[in-house]
């Protein structure tokens, strides 16, 4: 019996997390295991009625889950940041979500900006270091509000967090047996202390890897070959700050935001599960937008608690969908409504 915590979040966020959860059902059914949701209010609407971003019991409660299931954080009627902050960034620190797990893999029928590029030659995994970096907050103002004002933000990298990260990447490489190379994406060049301490750990341990090949690449040549040669890449590690950035670059180069799925990964703990496209609130409750990135997600959940075969059925089914159905990956675009897409999925699934 798998325990999952679901938080449909804002906007769009519960059409599209209605749609992963019928999937669900229909992917249970067929591999014939079983699963109890959770669902808990977490969002806007809840912070605009209380004041209340998180209770304060919501981390430990969380922590009883197998696996954390979100839609989308942001309302705009909550100032950017309060959310977004208080939400996703504490849970992502307070449950040690150290991974950031973002795919970028190209489906047949996806159509994708790249000209003369074909899912044979997208089908990278970028492993985003998730809880330090520019990301902890560290840092403050002088002279606020003055013609002299400093502001000062400082990226935390510490020997723990950069060595499990990429312990993690050689891991995942291995275990997707594909072209067995893991790119560091850094900026030694610059950022001579940081990525000083990213190159040596990521050479130490490598050696713990001798049929994995090493390499390395500054974030400005990954962006330039994502677009230019994204064959090249298998699993790419990065700090937090670059991995925001490509991996929204590899999302669209996989065919947007409708699609792309992410995974925030604590190996020892709960990890969460989220489409990445966001709320999207303008297509609020108009059943156009695109739930696959969804979908997606709930695939890397259960291959996250094991269940690889069904799993895989998910994103076969996806790949159907994309091939055979879907004219875009566009809300309001499909050629289907969103439950439409749900229905989809479940049918090629045999349901």
């Amino acid at each position: 019996m798998y325990r999952i915590a679901v938080i449909p979040g804002d906007g769009t966020g519960p059409e599209q997390v209605r749609e992963g959860l019928k999937v669900l059902a229909a992917i249970a059914k067929k591999f014939d295991f079983a699963y109890e949701t959770v669902e808990f209010d977490y969002g806007g609407e809840r912070f605009l009625k209380t004041g209340e971003v998180l209770p304060p019991d919501a981390v430990d409660e969380l922590k009883t889950f197998d696996a954390i299931y979100l839609g989308a954080i942001g309302h705009p009627d909550v100032k950017p940041g309060i959310l977004e902050k208080g939400i996703l960034l504490t849970l992502r620190f307070a449950l040690d979500q150290y991974v950031n797990l973002r795919p970028v893999k190209l489906f047949p029928g996806v159509e994708c900006p790249l000209k003369g590029k074909g899912p044979e030659d997208i089908d990278f995994v970028v492993v985003r270091e998730n809880t330090e970096g520019l990301y902890t907050g560290s840092g403050g103002f002088l002279k606020k509000g003055t013609p002299d004002e400093v502001a000062i933000q400082t990226s935390i990298n510490t020997r723990k967090g950069v060595e499990r990260c990429i312990r993690f990447a050689f891991e995942y490489c291995r275990k997707r047996n594909k072209a067995k190379k893991v790119t560091l994406c850094g900026k030694t060049n610059v950022l001579t202390y940081a990525f000083n301490l990213w190159e040596r750990v990521f050479h130490e341990v490598g050696q713990e890897y001798p049929d994995i090949e090493r390499d390395y690449a500054h974030v400005d040549a990954i962006c330039m070959w994502m677009v230019k040669n994204p064959e090249w890449f298998d699993v790419i590690v990065t700090d937090n700050m670059f991995g925001d950035i490509i991996t929204d670059l590899g999302a669209m180069i996989q065919g947007g935001m409708g699609i792309a799925a992410g995974g925030n990964i604590n190996p020892e703990g709960v990890s969460m599960f989220e489409p990445i496209g966001g709320s999207a609130p303008k297509y609020t409750g108009k059943n156009v937008i695109n739930p696959l990135a969804a979908v997606m997600s709930m695939a890397m959940l259960l291959e996250h608690l094991g269940e690889n075969a069904a799993s895989q059925a998910v994103e076969e089914a996806v790949k159907l969908a994309c091939a055979n159905n879907l004219k875009s990956m566009a809300a309001g675009r499909m050629g289907y409504s969103t439950s439409e897409v749900g229905d989809l999925i479940v049918g090629y699934l045999g349901g």
